[in-house]
């Protein structure tokens, strides 16, 4: 019994630590962090086909807005929460419970898939009570799609995309 205690806790640990591998060291929360929420989105990333300002013949899909439901659990079942702009154009997150919390990007990195970049966030409370006042950092990790396409036509200008995307937030302390 003890021996499988042991395998366990080990097969835990290279677990534990193969994860933390895979997060760039750009995007990792300051040491003493402590997470107090995760949450899985699902929704969409919306972009809007503009000129391009420096070439006035060629067009680009320009980033306007994240709309997603926040989620409990990975099969997106229990809802809680939503992910957009708030009126000051800052990526916000709200909960069931009321809180609210926007985010200041600090640094990003690539996702290995080509999805949305991953994201580090200072937190910035929006409210006094709840699950969100206490955040001071915010992560955007595991992403799965929300890219805007690479090419932009005349055709296109004016229109709006919206890109399905699934991402992981994590929320520390």
């Amino acid at each position: 019994m003890k021996r499988f205690t042991y395998m366990t806790i080990l097969l835990c640990c290279a677990l534990a630590t193969r994860a933390q591998q895979i997060i760039p060291v750009t995007i990792v929360v300051p040491a003493g962090s402590k997470l107090i929420l995760q949450v899985y989105a699902k929704g969409v990333q919306a972009y809007r086909c503009t000129q391009d300002p420096k070439n006035s013949t060629h067009y680009l899909w320009t980033f306007q807005e994240p709309k997603a439901l926040l989620f409990s659990d990975s099969s997106f079942s229990k809802k809680i929460g939503k992910h957009y702009l708030s009126a000051t154009k800052s990526p916000t997150w709200t909960l069931t419970d009321g809180s609210t919390v926007s985010g200041v990007k600090l640094q990003q990195a690539a996702a290995p898939d080509g999805s949305i970049p991953w994201l580090l966030l200072k937190a910035v409370p929006q409210s006094a009570n709840g699950s969100l006042t206490p955040v001071t950092y915010i992560q955007r990790l595991f992403t799965r799609g929300g890219t805007a396409p690479a090419n932009a036509d005349a055709a296109q200008k004016g229109k709006l995309l919206e890109v399905s995307y699934t991402a992981e937030y994590l929320f520390y302390q």
